[in-house]
């Protein structure tokens, strides 16, 4: 990997060290010391020198959590025991997002797309909402057949979203009040990449579906 990718690797992380949230809908929310100007501060600790991904990668992989949650079939989803495909995709969002999450949304659909044939078949793309109290399975899966059929949404108890989020370096602020009455929902919006249970690489929103394919197939090893 080149110096200029290198560096923008460091950038993801240390914002993502940092805690920064994406207040869907135009709000703002940071986590405590995190600064305007400088977002991700100086945490620059656990990140790798030598990078293999175009993501960027914690020192640490991430492990999946052991939460489970309601899939669209409105079936128990357990985030250890139903994940079972070799590489796995997983993003926080809901379907009210009016612009990070259906950027998100329609990279991963692209990437997934663009996947040589046994990397897609060896793949799955998890959809946790944000916003359970609106997204019930129904209104997931009619969300995320837009974008593929296959693509699996969980929702469930906000505690044990949130728990999942934490335990992957996911911030979920909950609702902020809109002037219209509504509300958006603040959360981190990078994609966690899982090689089996381990999960070695984050991408940021807006990280080149190009990168996102070679990233996807070296997860699975191809």
């Amino acid at each position: 990997m080149n110096t200029s990718t290198r560096a923008g690797a460091l950038v993801a992380v240390v914002t993502l060290a940092a805690g920064v949230i994406t207040a869907c809908g135009g709000g703002s929310a940071e986590r405590a010391g995190a600064q305007p100007d400088n977002p991700g501060g100086a945490l620059i600790s656990g990140v790798h020198e030598d990078t293999r991904y175009f993501g960027a990668e914690p020192a640490a992989p991430y492990q999946m959590p052991d939460v489970t949650l309601e899939s669209t079939n409105g079936k128990p989803f357990n985030l250890i025991t139903d994940t079972s495909y070799p590489v796995t995709l997983v993003f926080f969002g809901y379907t009210n997002c009016p612009d990070v999450c259906p950027l998100v949304m329609s990279d991963l659909t692209s990437a997934v797309l663009h996947l040589p044939d046994g990397v897609r078949a060896h793949t799955q793309v998890l959809f946790i909402t944000t916003d359970p109290a609106r997204d019930t399975p129904e209104v997931l899966r009619t969300y995320l057949d837009r974008y593929n059929t296959d693509f699996v949404g969980l929702t469930g108890n906000l505690h044990d979203i949130v728990l999942a989020g934490d335990s992957l370096g996911v911030a979920i602020e909950g609702r902020n009040k809109l002037p219209s009455g509504g509300y958006d929902v603040g959360h981190g919006a990078q994609v966690i990449g899982f090689d089996h249970d381990q999960a070695p690489v984050i991408w940021t929103a807006g990280t080149p579906v190009d990168e996102l394919v070679k990233d996807v197939s070296k997860l699975a090893g191809s």
